[in-house]
Order: C-alpha cells, then sequence, then structure tokens
C-alpha cells in the first residue's frame, strides 16, 4: 500500500465519519465539525488522485470540496452575524 492509498483511505475514513456522525445526529449538517470534515476528507481524496488519477472521482470531489467550502463560509458569516446581534 503507498502513502497515497492510505492518504485517500484517511480522505474515505473522514467523509464516511461525518456521514455517520450526521446519520446518528452526533454533528448537523451545517456544524463546522461536520463541514471540517467533509473539507478534510475531499482534499485528502484529492491528494491520492494525483497519483492514481480517476476523471468521475476527481470531479466528484472537487464539488464535494467545493460544497465543503461554501458551506463553511456560510457557517462563519452565520457566526459573525450572531456575534455582532451580541454585541450591537
Amino acid at each position: 500500500m503507498s502513502l497515497t492509498d492510505i492518504i485517500g483511505l484517511m480522505g474515505v475514513a473522514c467523509v464516511l465519519s461525518g456521514y455517520f456522525l450526521l446519520q446518528i445526529e452526533k454533528v448537523k449538517s451545517d456544524g463546522l465539525g461536520y463541514l471540517l470534515l467533509n473539507l478534510v476528507g475531499a482534499l485528502l481524496l484529492i491528494v491520492s488522485l494525483m497519483v492514481t488519477f480517476n476523471l468521475a472521482s476527481f470531479v466528484i470531489e472537487i464539488c464535494w470540496l467545493s460544497i465543503s467550502i461554501f458551506g463553511l463560509v456560510k457557517w462563519a458569516l452565520k457566526r459573525r452575524r450572531n456575534q455582532h446581534s451580541l454585541d450591537g
């Protein structure tokens, strides 16, 4: 097993862990933990795809990464808005 295989498997573990935790209601879909698990998982899988490229897998991971970034930006803006509400 190569280093990139291990990196890819760690990515799979992150994505599947996030999804499992969501299903057993240990994380929220808009929570930081879930969003970070998806982001890290997608990044690790993209790294592994750089060595053993597969176009379909690459496309889905780019989408997964983009959606995770969107969710993190949304989370950060919501948190910022809530902070301003408390201050003012």
